[in-house]
């Protein structure tokens, strides 16, 4: 015994002694499949899923790494929910509303008509127990969610006829998503639900009458605008739009602390880059699209009042009937109230204020190149 003690011992102190250390298994990467509900031609909404895999590797030191994947690469666009749920995949990244068949309550994750805008909406999820509300919500289906992603508020759609009175939309079959489309169906219109990618043929073929996309950055990659079609806005049914992440609870239990700190970090960075990037880059591609022929047009506020009367009635009787909806909607609205007060006095009264003096300059500068012409 004592012999195999000194064998043992002389065989460590000769591994020392050549300079050489027992090898020492390093922990493997942790690895992730993400289910994306957008296409890869959707650059900014598609790569915001790019970014946070980049933002949860860097921040992890290249140990926690998660492969992205595209609409119908692994899951069809809108069955992300259900893939995530029964763990095909660990996370996804998708649009709430897309599952309003099953429960109304997820529009409230994402846009409903006339709800709150970007800054609104991360305010309620943050400040005003949005998040935590939705949280306990999305416990029904095995899923944690975090914000990640907004486009802001959105452009009203492209028409083969102008909107100009609530007859207009009377048979109109529309490609609308979310609450949007029960509203639209309250009018007399007839919503369709479709993936980006079949919404210029069916167009172009006449199967649908009209089409909401984004706004006019996706909408100009989508080349809308060569129909030929009226541009309307405001998007009364997105005064934002919000992305989730969704991830499985199991998997999402398993994680260290420190790896579920970087994931909330992570889907944090990319919700401010996704909503920079709208912003900054949507004024430039609106002015192409005016250049190059598309027609804009308001909706009449006859058009709007009568959705707005129309949503109002939607989520009474929602309230009625399901007590998700009426607990979280209570909040939300609530809130929403709250906010357009207060934005009345702030916010809205200093926009007003400078897109009123822009006009006046620009006119000024107009009729000061007009009177040098002549």
């Amino acid at each position: 015994m004592e012999r195999r003690k000194f064998i043992r011992g002389a065989g460590l102190v000769g591994i020392l002694a050549a300079g050489a250390a027992p090898a020492v298994h390093a922990k493997p990467a942790l690895r992730w499949r993400l289910a994306s509900s957008f296409p890869k031609t959707l650059d900014i909404t598609h790569g915001s899923a790019h970014f946070f895999a980049r933002e949860v590797r860097d921040m992890s030191g290249g140990k926690f790494e998660i492969a992205v994947h595209p609409a119908d690469e692994l899951l069809p666009a809108f069955d992300v929910l259900d893939g995530v749920q029964r763990g095909s995949v660990e996370c996804g990244h998708t649009a709430a509303y897309y599952y309003i068949d099953r429960d109304e309550t997820f529009a409230l994750d994402c846009a409903i008509p006339f709800g709150l805008n970007a800054r609104q909406m991360a305010a309620w999820l943050r400040q005003g127990n949005g998040l935590k509300l939705l949280r306990e919500f999305y416990q029904n289906f095995g899923i944690v969610n975090f914000p990640m992603g907004n486009s802001g508020a959105q452009m009203g759609g492209w028409y083969r006829n102008p909107i100009n009175s609530p007859a207009d939309l009377k048979g109109l079959k529309m490609r609308i998503a979310g609450l949007g489309g029960q509203v639209l169906a309250r009018l007399g219109g007839v919503p369709v639900k479709l993936p980006g990618a079949e919404i210029y043929p069916a167009l172009e073929r006449g199967t649908i009458d009209a089409a909401e996309w984004v706004g006019p950055y996706d909408d100009l990659k989508l080349g809308l605008h060569k129909l030929k079609l009226y541009y309307a806005y405001p998007g009364w049914w997105e005064g934002s739009t919000q992305l989730s992440l969704y991830i499985n609870r199991r998997a999402y239990d398993a994680l260290t602390t420190e790896h579920k700190a970087i994931i909330k970090a992570a889907a944090t960075a990319t919700h401010c880059d996704m909503l920079s990037q709208y912003d900054a880059k949507n004024p430039a591609a609106l002015k192409e699209l005016i250049a190059i022929g598309a027609r804009l047009t308001p909706f009449p506020k006859t058009v709007l009042d009568a959705a707005h009367q129309a949503a109002d009635e939607l989520y009474a009787e929602l309230a009625e009937k399901n007590p998700h909806w009426k607990r979280i909607h209570g909040s939300y609205a609530a809130f929403l109230r709250e906010q357009s007060w207060g934005w009345a006095y702030t916010e809205m009264s200093f926009e007003n204020y400078r897109l009123q003096r822009m006009q006046e300059q620009t006119n000024a500068a107009e009729a000061s190149r007009s009177k040098s012409r002549r």
